[in-house]
């Protein structure tokens, strides 16, 4: 019996190794590593073949699948190697054949669906990445992925019809959603618009599109300030802007953040520096008859001041009507009238504090060329005038001559 058993495995090796193999020339294996001496069937229960040598090593669920369930004939290598020869394609063939590219061989479940559909070229971002696939892949299957094309149109062509503010239609905009609108965004908010030939900032950033495009043409708005802004030129009251003539380009005055305060350069036709500053922001103060024909000289609004003035009265004095001979900008008094360089020192030498009003010495009501010297120094004072001048050729007792004698009071 056991010489049996050794021509039996004899003969097997003579056949191995002469006969012509049923599974093909293309498997180069010990027929015992899956027979046994005892026949050709049934085979092992645990085979010794390692298919990871072949072409298609056995990974995840193909390790638990029956080898006849691919293996249809005794050919080994006639056995199909791609997914869809062994795996109805549930997709119609609307994703390809490569069941690899989404499937692993040990789920059927795909857990890379951003990776993989970004790969076809349209990223699932923003509101893009909660959707169910078949919100935009519609067909009678939800196994079904038809291809629908990247352009954002091809599925938000409704919402581009439907649009109002702005009507993007009527309009004419692309239909190149992603020129305004973010797709990193979860809203239609138009973020990305490039309104940089206005910009919207301040005063501008949160107004609604018809705000400005009245006309539902969003090409025919003007970037001129009174275009939008007409009414409110008009409604001016401190200043009137239309009566006074103003220009109509508020950005010369205004700016964008806000009317107030405005930023009109006032020192362009009259600089308002000291007392005058505490007017500016209440223009109707010199402006009451208009901003176009106001006047710049100081008696163009002080005329009232000139005309009520006692000590001295300027009317009367017929002083000059330039109050900036005498008064600063800062106040009234004190006065700067040069007295003592242009006529007489009375605020120096020996006149110094021996005066209080003007009308001391000026005597003549309306006249200040006319002044008096002896109604201070008295001829009866003897010591202090006649004594004084006895060896003085042609002395005379009278205003003229002191001032002919003493220019400079002394």
């Amino acid at each position: 019996m056991y010489r049996l058993s050794s021509i039996i495995l004899v003969l097997l090796g003579f056949i191995q190794t002469y006969a012509q193999s049923p599974h093909g020339e293309m498997l180069k294996a010990d027929c015992a590593a899956c027979h046994t001496s005892s026949g050709w069937l049934p085979v092992r229960d645990t085979l010794d073949f390692d298919h990871n040598t072949t072409t298609f090593p056995l990974e995840g669920s193909h390790m638990q699948v029956e080898c006849k369930e691919c293996h249809t004939s005794l050919v080994f290598s006639n056995a199909p190697s791609q997914c869809v020869n062994c795996h109805t394609d549930m997709h119609n063939m609307s994703v390809g054949s490569d069941c690899a590219r989404c499937h692993s061989p040990e789920s059927w479940i795909v857990d890379h669906i951003p990776e993989l559909h970004e790969q076809s070229g349209f990223p699932l971002v923003g509101s893009h990445s909660t959707p169910n696939c078949v919100e935009c892949h519609v067909s009678e299957t939800s196994l079904r992925f038809n291809p629908i094309g990247n352009d954002c149109v091809n599925c938000h062509r409704d919402d581009y019809v439907a649009t109002t503010n702005p009507n993007h239609e009527k309009v004419g905009y692309s239909t190149n959603c992603i020129e305004c609108h973010d797709p990193f965004s979860i809203q239609w908010n138009a973020e990305l618009v490039n309104h940089d030939f206005f910009p919207l900032e301040m005063g501008h950033d949160n107004l609604g599109c018809t705000k400005c495009h009245l006309t539902g043409n969003y090409s025919d708005a003007s970037p001129e300030c009174v275009s939008c802004h007409m009414d409110d030129y008009s409604a001016t009251t401190n200043p009137n802007h239309l009566s006074a003539n103003f220009s109509t380009n508020c950005a010369e005055c205004h700016n964008i953040g806000a009317w107030s305060p405005s930023s009109f350069d006032h020192n362009t036709v009259y600089p308002l520096k000291d007392a005058h500053k505490e007017v500016a922001s209440n223009c109707i103060l010199c402006h009451a008859q208009g901003y176009s024909n106001t006047p710049t000289t100081c008696v163009g609004c002080h005329l009232a001041d000139y005309n009520s003035t006692t000590n001295p009265d300027h009317a009367d004095a017929q002083f000059p009507t330039d109050c900036a001979q005498c008064h600063t900008e800062i106040a009234w008094t004190p006065a700067v009238f040069d007295h003592d360089g242009m006529y007489f020192p009375i605020n120096s030498g020996k006149h110094k504090d021996a005066w209080n009003l003007c009308t001391e010495c000026h005597t003549t009501s309306g006249n200040y060329a006319a002044f008096s010297c002896i109604i201070c120094h008295e001829h009866s004072n003897k010591a202090e005038t006649d004594d004084k001048h006895k060896e003085v050729n042609g002395y005379a007792y009278e205003s003229n001559a002191c001032l002919s004698c003493h220019p400079k009071g002394n």
